[in-house]
C-alpha cells in the first residue's frame, strides 16, 4: 500500500486479537493500522470459513452474467448486482444510480434501480429475468464500463474471446487511495498548506475472461470440470515464486562523513524511513525491474495539466524532503494505470518551474495515461536515480533498475537488497523495511546466525473465483457461481419443544 506510513507490524503468525492503547504513552499510525488489521484478517476468515472460496447470498447473489452479441459491435456482457464474497472478501456489484438534479420537472427522473436492489426476480437464479437487452439496461455494471477494470475497445487484448467457449472470471485485489487520488477524502477546512490525513484501502473488482485454451479445460466439460481447471489456474497465478532480503553494511568510508550518525551504525541515513521495493516490470530476472522508495511510495502529485514534456502540478511538494528536483524519477500514473497494473516507462525530471509549477520530463509520457482529469492523473516520486546520484543500484532498464539475483545490491545508505536466484516476479510485488536511526539498522527478520530470512512480497495479494462458462448458441451462458441461505430458522415453540 503507497501510503505514509512508519511501518508495517501484522503478523498473522503472532496471533495477536487486538491492539490496546495505553494511557500517557505515543499513539503511531501502526498501531492503529495493526488493529485495522487484524479486524479485518478475522472477519474475512470467518466468513472464508463459513462460505468457502467464493459464494453468494441467496436472493441477492451478485455477478450473474449474461452474454450479449456484438452483432455489428464489439461483444458485451452484463454484470448485475448482488453481493459476492470471495476468500472472505466482500464485493458489490450494484451499481449506483445516477441520481436525480435539485428542480427536475416530475417525470424526468432517471429510471435507474436503488443502489440497493438485486437486478431481476432473483439475482442468483441464472436467468434473465424476461430482459431483452441486459447490456443496454443502465442499472447494471457492463463489462466495458465496470467501475475499476478500464477496458480500452482499441486494444485488442481488451475485447472479449472471438471463439467459443471462454470463461468469464472475477479478479479481487485491494490497493491504497488517497487525496491525490480522491479530492474528496481531504478536509478543505485544514488549508492546502497542510498535508492530506488518512489514506483508504479499496476493494477492486474485475470480471475478465480467459480462453478455454489458456483454461485448460476438457472438450466439452461440465461446470465442475470448469470450476477444476479454474481453481488449478488461479492456484499458479496466485504462487510465490520471489524472495527477497535486507540486511545494512556499513559503507566504504564511512569515516569521511561528516558525524550525521554514529561512527558504529550500519544504516547511515539521517531520518527515520520505511523502504518499499516494488517490482515494476515482471518475469524472471531476464525481464524483471524494480524501483524503490525511502517514503514507502507515498510522495505523490497530483497532475494539473500534460503539455508534451511539461506536466503542471497542483504542488511541489510541502518541504525539500517531499518535493521534486532535477533528477528524481516519477512515475505517471491515474486511476486507470493503476486499476490496470500496468507500468510504463519511468521518467526523469529534467527542469523544475517552481513559479509555474511545473516540471520538464525526459521524455512525453505514453499515450492513455495523465490526459483526463476525471482519473485523476498524479506523478509518483521514486528514489533510485542514474548511476551516480545517491542511489548506488546501477542496473537500468527503462527507468527503472533491473532485477539482479544472488547477490547483495546496494541501495543507499549502507542498505542492501537480496534476490533469491529462480524468482518469477509479478508486477506490483513489494516488500516494506523500516530503518531506524536509533538503531541504526533496518527492521527484518534474521536466522539465529544473524543471516537475513528470504521473505515472500507483502503484497500484491490477488484472489479469484469462476463465474460464467460462455458458449454462444442459444444456451449461451453456464452459470459458475456459488449460493448460501441465511443460517437462522424459525425458533420452535415451547409447546413442540416439551413434546419432544
Amino acid at each position: 500500500m503507497h501510503a505514509d506510513l512508519s511501518r508495517l507490524t501484522f503478523r498473522p503468525a503472532k496471533h495477536y486479537s487486538g491492539v490496546l492503547a495505553q494511557q500517557g504513552r505515543v499513539q503511531l499510525d501502526a498501531d492503529a493500522n495493526e488493529q485495522t488489521a487484524i479486524t479485518q484478517h478475522q472477519a474475512r476468515t470467518l466468513a472464508a470459513d463459513l462460505i468457502g472460496q467464493h459464494g453468494g447470498p441467496h436472493g441477492a447473489t451478485g455477478f450473474r452474467i449474461d452474454y450479449c452479441p456484438g452483432e455489428n459491435k464489439l461483444d458485451n456482457l452484463a454484470v448485475h448486482g448482488g453481493r459476492y464474497y470471495v476468500d472472505g472478501i466482500l464485493c458489490d456489484a450494484d451499481r449506483p444510480p445516477a441520481g436525480t438534479p435539485a428542480g427536475t420537472p416530475a417525470g424526468q427522473e432517471p429510471t435507474t434501480t436503488p443502489h440497493d436492489a438485486p437486478a431481476g426476480p432473483d439475482a442468483s437464479d441464472g436467468g434473465t429475468g424476461g430482459e431483452q437487452h441486459p447490456c443496454t439496461d443502465g442499472s447494471v455494471w457492463t463489462y466495458w464500463d465496470q467501475p475499476d477494470a478500464y477496458r480500452d475497445p482499441e486494444k485488442p487484448a481488451d475485447r472479449l474471446p472471438a471463439q467459443f467457449p471462454y470463461l468469464v472470471y472475477l479478479k479481487v485485489w485491494e490497493r491504497t487511495v488517497t487525496a491525490a487520488e480522491d479530492p474528496e477524502l481531504r478536509e478543505v477546512a485544514l488549508g492546502a498548506a497542510l498535508p492530506d490525513t488518512a489514506a483508504r484501502i479499496k476493494t477492486v473488482w474485475q470480471v475478465l475472461s480467459l480462453t478455454g485454451t489458456d483454461l485448460g479445460a476438457p472438450a466439452n466439460p461440465t461446470a465442475d470440470q470448469v470450476r477444476t481447471a479454474f481453481r488449478s489456474w488461479s492456484d499458479a497465478q496466485r504462487a510465490t515464486a520471489a524472495t527477497a532480503a535486507f540486511r545494512t553494511e556499513r559503507p566504504e568510508r564511512s569515516d569521511d562523513e561528516p558525524c550525521l550518525t554514529r561512527p558504529d551504525h550500519r544504516y547511515r541515513g539521517p531520518e527515520n524511513q520505511l523502504y518499499r521495493v516494488e517490482i515494476h516490470t515482471g518475469g524472471t530476472a531476464e525481464s524483471a525491474t524494480f524501483k524503490w522508495s525511502r517514503e514507502n511510495g507515498s510522495v505523490v502529485f497530483p497532475v494539473a495539466a500534460l503539455d508534451g514534456t511539461w506536466v503542471e502540478l497542483a504542488t511541489l511538494g510541502h518541504d525539500d524532503k517531499l518535493d521534486l528536483g532535477a533528477g528524481d524519477r516519477v512515475e505517471l500514473a491515474d486511476s486507470a494505470y493503476t486499476s490496470r497494473g500496468e507500468s510504463a516507462d519511468l521518467l526523469r525530471v529534467e527542469e523544475v518551474d517552481l513559479p509555474g509549477r511545473r516540471v520538464r520530463l525526459n521524455a512525453e509520457p505514453g499515450p492513455g495515461t495523465g490526459r483526463l482529469p476525471g482519473l485523476h492523473p498524479f506523478l509518483r516520486r521514486w528514489d533510485h536515480r542514474a548511476p551516480g546520484g545517491r542511489g548506488t543500484a546501477r542496473h537500468h532498464r527503462n527507468g527503472a533498475l533491473k532485477v539482479v539475483e544472488g547477490m547483495w545490491i546496494d541501495l543507499e545508505d549502507g542498505i542492501q537488497l537480496w534476490f533469491e536466484p529462480g524468482g518469477r516476479y509479478r508486477p506490483g510485488d513489494y516488500w516494506a523495511v523500516p530503518a531506524r536511526t536509533a538503531t541504526g539498522s533496518v527492521e527484518w527478520p534474521v536466522a539465529a546466525d544473524s543471516r537475513p530470512l528470504l521473505q515472500p512480497p507483502a503484497g500484491v495479494d490477488v484472489h479469484y473465483a469462476p463465474l460464467a462458462w460462455v458458449v454462444g448458441g442459444e444456451r449461451a451462458v453456464t452459470d459458475l457461481r456459488y449460493t448460501f441461505g441465511p443460517l437462522a430458522v424459525p425458533v420452535e415453540s415451547a409447546g413442540s419443544a416439551s413434546r419432544e
